[in-house]
């Protein structure tokens, strides 16, 4: 289209010669056969055929006017209507474009780029997860060929060429950014299997980059071969990390609470420590997922259903499952007639996620008047709570608040969150032992169930996690020592495990700080150990003076 138009405006006086020609040919030969018409004249008019009055005459394809085509007319009247035709390309109103260096209007036409075009269909192909197959379909090439008759016809090959491409070209981006961090990369991995039982494994990583932003990329997500064993699972992330070259620059990895995950990253710690490859010998590598074990934790306590709770449940289904119009509108109706201005509806909770059940019962409570009239105006409702009942929802509701707001900072994306295990985990720790200290059985019952899986799996709270709050200004030192003396008394011993482990990651910070070129971690961190041994506590707490090293720290737990 842009050719066109560019050569309609580029026809020269010398071009009358050659239409000239063309059109005496035409006349010499309309009854002999057609011959092909070489000008450029004719891509813009078309030859009609002969009238009444048997004249030779031509039409405008873009707005239809018609000149005599006769060579004795001459064609330069052709000529000059085509740069001035109102339909032309260069003139539709449709092409006025707003100019990138000025911001202002522009008269031309959109030129058509054809790498431009295979980059946005490669970006639609990813963003909107279509099949390769997507630029072979009938109708969206029939689009493309409305918009720009000269488009490239796309197959599902060079779709996929395109976006392979595309993922080498943001590898080596990400490569360029890994290589820039001076802190450490802290890892997530995650194991997932299709419709079909295939296993894939995720792995990403979380970094501070260079601006001090925090960072989150998804480095692979690869099919992972059956037999999903310790030994296998080390192999393949371990393969992964070398490819992206950070396998120097790790901190952390955090996986679930399943028994292969242990026995994986405790060999892949072993490949790494023998390296020198680890801080601190390894000892902060293996964290477990916050969010699964607390899920545990609380499907442990919730595997015995108070009646109470499943007639909450069957109310909401009563209500939510209903297909009677009629009965939906008497709910509508209690709900007017009780003068309730909430317009939070009820949620309907599954089985195999705990805090759906809390979000159930937080939407219930709020419509407690509501149910207990549809009861006295609704002789099929039968599952209403008593009085009794609804006061015991609302004190597990009350119970189960706590860790589900827990479950909300854990499950943070946009934020750190290393820094706020601590605080969350010590207030669900002495929420259980409130319940079970209380006089309230079944709350007693449910903690008891809980309590056994919160020991097991966070007898002793995470020390990295700690250390992690001490940095944090809001709470630094203090808090953690209020919470270890609420948790194990006045005298407890892991407040100055969480100090000791805190010094000695420091010195290694700073002995990498002035050391730069050794090349064993482990070794530093053995002497940094024995150099603590031979300092005072308070000598310790002045290095906390020096701010750089103190943020080499914190950019650890990202």
């Amino acid at each position: 289209m842009e050719k066109k138009s560019v050569e309609s405006v580029a026809l020269s006086d010398d071009d009358d010669n050659i239409i000239a020609e063309d059109v005496h040919q035409l006349n010499s030969t309309t009854t002999k056969g057609k011959k092909t018409l070489k000008s450029k004249v004719w891509n813009f008019f078309d030859i009609l055929p002969l009238g009444v009055d048997q004249k030779l005459k031509s039409q405008c394809k873009k707005c239809g006017a018609q000149y005599m085509a006769s060579s004795k007319y001459g064609t330069g009247n052709m000529r000059r209507h085509i740069k001035v035709c109102k339909r032309n390309d260069t003139r539709d109103i449709g092409q006025m474009m707003i100019s990138h260096d000025t911001n202002s209007l522009s008269l031309g036409s959109i030129q058509y780029d054809s790498n431009k075009f295979r980059e946005l269909v490669m970006v639609c192909i990813v963003m909107h997860d279509l099949p390769f197959q997507f630029v072979e379909w009938v109708g969206i090439r029939a689009i493309h060929q409305y918009l720009c008759p000269d488009v490239d016809t796309l197959t599902r090959n060079t779709g996929k060429a395109d976006v392979l491409k595309a993922y080498q070209r943001e590898k080596l981006k990400i490569k360029a950014m890994f290589e820039e961090v001076s802190g450490r990369v802290s890892l997530t991995s995650d194991l997932w299997s299709s419709c079909i039982s295939d296993g894939y494994m995720c792995l990403t990583a979380h970094f501070i980059d260079k601006e001090w932003r925090l960072q989150k990329r998804i480095l692979n997500f690869c099919f992972m071969s059956p037999l999903h064993t310790g030994v296998a699972l080390s192999g393949k992330i371990f393969d992964l990390l070398c490819g992206w070259k950070i396998e120097g620059k790790l901190f952390s990895l955090t996986l679930d609470n399943a028994s292969s995950n242990d026995v994986s990253v405790e060999a892949l710690g072993s490949q790494l420590q023998l390296k020198g490859l680890l801080p601190c010998n390894g000892e902060f590598f293996h964290l477990r997922c916050c969010c699964h074990i607390l899920n545990l934790v609380v499907q442990d306590g919730l595997k015995h259903i108070d009646r109470a709770i499943e007639k909450i449940r069957e109310s909401v289904k009563y209500v939510k499952g209903s297909h009677s119009q009629v009965r939906k509108q008497k709910v509508l109706d209690c709900v007017k007639l009780v003068s309730m201005g909430v317009k939070k509806g009820l949620r309907q909770d599954i089985l195999t996620r705990w805090n759906s059940t809390y979000l159930m019962l937080d939407s219930a409570l709020l419509y407690r008047r509501a149910f207990e009239h549809l009861a006295l105006s609704d002789s099929n409702y039968k599952s209403c709570p008593s009085a009794e009942e609804w006061d015991k929802v609302e004190k597990v509701w009350r119970f189960l608040k706590f860790l589900y707001d827990a479950t909300l900072v854990f499950s943070g994306t946009k934020y750190p969150t290393a820094n706020l295990f601590f605080p969350s985990i010590s207030q669900c720790y002495l929420t259980l032992k409130m319940a079970l200290e209380g006089t309230y059985e079944y709350l007693k019952f449910m903690a008891s169930m809980m309590w056994v899986k919160f020991q097991k799996c966070w007898a002793d709270f995470s020390v990295i996690l700690a250390i992690a709050c001490i940095l944090d200004p809001r709470y630094k030192m203090t808090f953690v020592e209020l919470c270890y003396k609420k948790a194990h008394g006045e005298d407890s011993l892991e407040i100055l495990l969480v100090r000791n482990k805190l010094y000695s990651l420091f010195d290694e910070y700073k002995f990498k700080s002035s050391h730069p070129t050794t090349t064993s971690i482990s070794s530093r961190a053995n002497e940094a150990t024995s150099h603590l041994e031979s300092m005072e506590v308070e000598s310790n707490l002045d290095l906390f003076k020096v701010m750089k090293p103190q943020l080499y720290i914190y950019s650890y737990f990202y």
